[in-house]
């Protein structure tokens, strides 16, 4: 893996460039960081990429599925340990397993299409406000009063994230979803063509802000609240850039029993739907 460097988007790109240690196995580094446990998207998106080393240039990943069994330790390296479940003639299968100190505290099943035509549809872009409309989501943070809020600014530092609202704040009721919240991103530096790096810089942004859609609806913030992600899935529809604007729309159908589901859909500037993506996760009031 390349040394640190001083940019953060460089910085993420080297932290997804997984080690090869033997066959199907791979060693994920670590960022410096203050917080307590490993931010969720980092696990997911090095899984992935684990993945994308055992498929064939000839297959594209189309879905991946995951748990989070246990808070990820900083401190020490990840291993991915990569099962090939399935290699079919238009389909392939992986599981992968993320492992610190003995112990799973990640799974994650990825399936990969050879790309081939199909029929076409999709759901129609909402309107929303442009990028420039939104507010700078670190900021927001800083000011609701979340505890880690300069940690997470840092470790988010290679992500542009533009809040237009929520339900309770700035989005205007929907009849059908009482717990709404939308944004913009962006990985904020140009990044080269290759899919893989777009793919894995595109997981690790998917669950930053997706859990806090379950909030919406409520009087209470991030700020006030126990959170941790699940399970996580993404469903990739179409290719798309990263480090081009995308509109996250998130809404989230259900909360009960301490536990909130998110949905979030995906669309470029353009009005296109290019991922889909779910996530169910504790969601606690502060004891």
């Amino acid at each position: 893996m390349s040394s640190p460097v001083d940019k953060p988007v460089e910085e993420l790109v080297a932290l997804l460039d997984l080690e090869d240690i033997d066959v199907d196995l791979f060693r994920g580094a670590q960022p410096p960081s203050g917080r307590a446990r490993v931010y969720g998207g980092q696990v997911a998106a090095q899984a992935l990429i684990a993945a994308i080393r055992t498929a064939g240039d000839d297959f594209a990943v189309h879905s991946l599925h995951s748990y989070f069994l246990l808070p990820g330790d900083y401190s020490v390296p990840i291993v991915y340990d990569v099962e090939r479940i399935r290699d079919g003639r238009s389909f392939l299968t992986r599981r992968v397993v993320a492992r610190q100190h003995g112990r799973a505290i990640y799974f994650q099943t990825v399936n990969f299409q050879r790309p081939e035509e199909g029929w076409e549809h999709q759901d129609a872009m909402p309107e929303v406000g442009r990028p420039e409309d939104g507010a700078d989501m670190a900021d927001l943070m800083r000011r609701s009063g979340t505890a880690d809020a300069d940690a997470l600014a840092a470790e988010w530092g290679a992500l542009d994230i533009r809040h237009l609202g929520t339900t309770r704040r700035g989005l205007a009721p929907h009849p059908e979803h009482p717990a709404r919240a939308q944004l913009w991103m962006r990985v904020r530096d140009r990044l080269g063509d290759d899919p893989v790096t777009h793919l894995g810089l595109f997981t690790y942004a998917s669950d930053v802000s997706l859990l806090g859609a379950a909030l919406a609806a409520h009087d209470t913030s991030p700020a006030r609240t126990m959170m941790a992600s699940l399970d996580h899935t993404i469903w990739f529809h179409r290719p798309f850039r990263a480090d081009e604007w995308w509109l996250y729309d998130q809404w989230s159908p259900s909360a009960s029993g301490g536990r909130g589901l998110a949905l979030g859909r995906v669309y470029t500037e353009d009005g296109t739907l290019v991922a889909t993506v779910a996530q169910e996760g504790l969601i606690r009031p502060m004891r």
